[in-house]
């Protein structure tokens, strides 16, 4: 079967859109942003008239890294409502899910967690930051995308590591415990068992819920006593609402629907046996967008 030079360079894009997805997704915290960066990079590559591209995977992710540092810079012109006052877009998966393009969009347990401290990050610092520390590209490949030299690329991203370090606690490694952590919150939420919530949690427990216009946006709770004092609104949603088992951004969570259609989503942060993060987005607009088939299959 004869391949034409446009199908061949197709193919070859398609074997590195799993990567390009990640790059777009830790950088803009969305999925349909991250969808339409990848798009204008396969435009850039099919009107290039240089077909002989040596390193297509390293010139691909400089594109989608320019393309985002773009995005990024317009939202700040626009003077756009950034991330740190709404959830980033979650990524369901099923717990058994072995679907490589997922595995590569969640490798490195990006949680939501990391993706709200990153959009407080500048756009240059955001780019140097993921690409480096997330993908171990050298600060010589990051300077030209952000227009500065290696060595301030260098600075970019040493800033930004800072800002970060401490404020999302890595989850633990073993799923089936953090399961059983999220099952025991589920037991003590129906039971309305207050004393064995607080159990459950850090004490320095942060709860983001983003109900979207219906709430007007982000509300953040900190402290295990303040975010067990929620168990009236948790119980609420355990006893009412069907709630399915399902990874979010990698880590144990769970998708919660009402007669078949989506109420909310949770994500949790297992760390030391305890809570230590819970993000709920039940923004019916945003959860209309995304893919929920596998918490529900």
């Amino acid at each position: 079967m004869n391949v034409t030079p446009s199908e061949f360079l197709a193919l070859r894009f398609e074997e590195h859109r799993p990567h390009l997805r990640a790059v777009a997704y830790r950088m803009l915290g969305s999925l349909a942003e991250a969808d339409d960066a990848i798009q204008e990079a396969w435009l850039r590559l099919s009107g290039s008239e240089d077909r002989r591209i040596d390193n297509l995977g390293g010139w691909l992710t400089t594109v989608v890294g320019r393309v985002c540092l773009d995005i990024l810079r317009a939202r700040k012109r626009r003077g756009e409502e950034p991330l740190e006052h709404r959830l980033p877009d979650p990524v369901i998966s099923r717990e058994d899910s072995a679907d490589p393009e997922q595995q590569a969009l969640l490798a490195d347990s990006v949680g939501l967690a990391l993706l709200v401290v990153l959009e407080s990050l500048s756009p240059a610092e955001r780019l140097a930051f993921v690409l480096h520390d997330l993908f171990g590209l050298p600060f010589e490949e990051i300077a030209p995308i952000v227009d500065r030299s290696p060595a301030t690329a260098k600075k970019l991203a040493s800033r930004a590591r800072l800002r970060v370090r401490g404020t999302t606690p890595p989850p633990d490694p073993d799923r089936a415990g953090q399961r059983r952590v999220v099952d025991a919150f589920l037991t003590a939420a129906r039971g309305g068992d207050f004393d064995a919530l607080l159990a459950l949690l850090d004490p320095d427990v942060v709860l983001r819920a983003d109900g979207g216009a219906l709430t007007g946006g982000l509300r953040t709770i900190r402290g295990a006593t303040a975010v067990a004092g929620q168990l009236e609104t948790f119980q609420r949603m355990a006893s009412t609402a069907t709630t399915h088992a399902a990874l979010v951004n990698g880590s144990a969570g769970l998708v919660n629907t009402l007669d078949g259609k989506p109420l909310s989503v949770m994500s949790f942060t297992v760390t030391g046996g305890r809570i230590a993060a819970i993000d709920i987005l039940s923004d019916p607009a945003r959860l209309a967008q995304l893919d929920l088939a596998p918490a529900q299959d």
